[in-house]
């Protein structure tokens, strides 16, 4: 492959991050993170070597679901700063080696939205059809998403004496993409934002944003949601051809390759890998690896254009609806056995750290194993420090706490009273006295430096988001041995999931007289024999090893 393919395909090869900006910095004083201050920290994410920032929801809004119910889908929200502000955001990101995608989230509106406020007004509104209402609600319907806080998807509105289809909240009504108009205004809102400059669009909850079950006469109107999507993706590459949709898609295996497009992958450019993250638990559970590869081998091969996102935590509850029951209460007992430290029955609100008891070795091992699968990483706000929930806030919010950059008044996040803050900080072993930025950008063995270095050898091998991927076999059922290998250029990466140290025969195909074998972390040389070599792990150790041709004019 050619290194222009790298940059031609970029998100294949990219690390994202993944900012709620209500959290980042507050860059005015009023207790809730903008885009000013979002602005003053770029340095900062492009030093970490982010290479695509994902900003969650800016757009005005009711803020009742952390801004996912939009009133207006064209705007900034004035607490956050102005188009301006945004602006700046986005060419200084450019500037510094980092694209900007935004949140695309059009399955519902907030129902304070014009939209549904005509809607609701009289079924002769010109909007009524934006929406999804019935005289009566179906029958049958599926258990609601959020059952702590909601009992059916419909929602009976007095005003206009229908009900409405919300799969989420009640406030958040849900759009009919059955109708044309919607399906327009929400091509309109994607060349609007393409128009500024962004470079692609996170799709917040795609399997129900195709999902037309609730309409009458849903399948006759649009027969296909998924040629809507393809669609979508062709005027996406018309306005940009760098543009991607990274898709929200917690479906089975089958059904991803459906959102992929195919052979073709014409539909959605990445998707999260939910299935991998959910069994990267169970492993860590168990210290075994053979749930984690089970799930990596069993993804669906596609178009090479497409890209899976491995991550280990994002800004929702950390899901867990794909393990059967048994499996997800083996998790809960290990990483979150106490009531409040779960949601719905079927996730969890805590972040890595506290569910590992703040082991270092085990949180690296994690971190090696995110930036060395087959995939794109996406990192959450504050992981590259190790930040902590906050059990106390409860639900999805306990995740969403202020990003801690010193030890100082609300660990540098905000100078406004605590009482003004959007969000509690995370207090007790994993607050900001004892987890920040300041601290760790000045010690060479911290948590930060580690993932600094993790990004820059992810970076420098193309393998990684490019590489074919085989697991290498070997007896042990607590260590994971995978390749990646583009052309002549294999790595290797070894991951043990136990407490207790592993020796490791790792059988290389390709290794023969001509090659070496280099430790790409210290620059060690290991000594082949017989097609392979022999490594120790440390309990929750990892490798990663470079497998390279004797004259091999690599830098790394």
């Amino acid at each position: 492959m050619k290194v222009s393919d790298t940059s031609d395909l970029w998100w294949k090869s990219a690390v994202f991050y993944c900012v709620d900006v209500e959290m980042f910095m507050d860059g005015n004083g009023d207790g809730i993170g903008d885009l000013g201050g979002l602005a003053s920290r770029l340095d900062y994410l492009a030093e970490l070597g982010v290479t695509c920032l994902w900003l969650m929801p800016f757009y005005p809004s009711p803020d009742r679901d952390d801004g996912y119910d939009i009133v207006d889908f064209y705007g900034v929200d004035h607490r956050l700063g102005d188009f301006g502000d945004l602006i700046e955001v986005i060419r200084t990101a450019r500037d510094r080696g980092m694209r900007v995608i935004v949140d695309l989230v059009v399955n519902h509106t907030s129902d304070k939205h014009p939209w549904f406020r005509s809607a609701r007004s009289s079924r002769d509104s010109p909007y009524r059809d934006f929406y999804v209402w019935r005289d009566e609600p179906p029958k049958n319907q599926p258990a609601p998403v959020f059952p702590d806080q909601e009992t059916s998807d419909w929602q009976f509105d007095e005003k206009a004496g229908q009900y409405y289809q919300h799969v989420f909240y009640r406030q958040q009504p849900d759009l009919n993409i059955t109708d044309e108009r919607v399906r327009d205004e929400i091509a309109k809102v994607v060349g609007f934002w393409i128009q500024l400059g962004v470079s692609g669009f996170r799709v917040d909850a795609v399997p129900f944003l195709l999902q037309t079950t609730g309409v009458i006469d849903g399948a006759r109107r649009l027969p296909d949601p998924h040629a809507y999507l393809r669609s979508l993706r062709s005027f996406l590459q018309r306005r940009s051809g760098e543009a991607i949709f990274l898709g929200e898609v917690n479906v089975s295996r089958e059904e991803q390759n459906t959102f992929f497009g195919g052979s073709e992958g014409d539909e959605l450019t990445m998707q999260f890998d939910f299935i991998s993250m959910q069994n990267l638990y169970l492993s860590l559970a168990r210290g075994d690896a053979r749930p984690l590869t089970e799930a990596l081998l069993s993804r669906p091969v596609g178009s090479p254009d497409i890209q899976w996102a491995n991550f280990v935590r994002n800004h929702d509850e950390l899901t867990l609806d794909k393990l059967t029951d048994d499996e997800r209460a083996e998790v809960f007992a290990a990483f979150g056995p106490e009531e409040r430290m779960q949601v719905f029955g079927r996730g969890l609100v805590r972040r890595l750290p506290p569910m590992l008891d703040g082991d270092p070795l085990r949180i690296r091992m994690v971190y090696s194993l995110l930036f060395s699968l087959p995939g794109t990483p996406v990192l959450f706000y504050g992981e590259e420090i190790g930040m902590g929930e906050n059990l106390d806030v409860g639900g999805r919010m306990s995740v969403r706490t202020p990003m801690q950059w010193n030890d100082g008044k609300n660990g540098g996040f905000s100078s406004a009273p605590k009482s003004k803050l959007r969000n509690a900080v995370t207090e007790g072993g994993f607050g900001p006295e004892h987890v920040n930025v300041a601290q760790q950008r000045r010690d060479p063995g911290s948590l930060l430096a580690f993932m600094r270095t993790l990004i820059r050898h992810y970076r420098d091998a193309r393998e990684f988001g490019w590489g074919a991927f085989a697991v290498l076999e070997q007896p042990d059922t607590a260590v994971l041995v995978h390749s990646l290998t583009v052309g002549d250029r294999v790595t290797v990466a070894a991951h043990n999931f136990s407490s207790e140290a592993r020796e490791v025969r790792l059988n290389l195909p390709r290794a023969a007289e001509d090659r070496r074998l280099v430790d790409v972390f210290t620059g060690e040389q290991l000594a082949l024999d017989r097609g392979g070599a022999d490594i120790t792990l440390d309990r929750y150790g990892f490798r990663w090893l470079r497998l390279t041709r004797a004259d091999d004019s690599s830098l790394f």
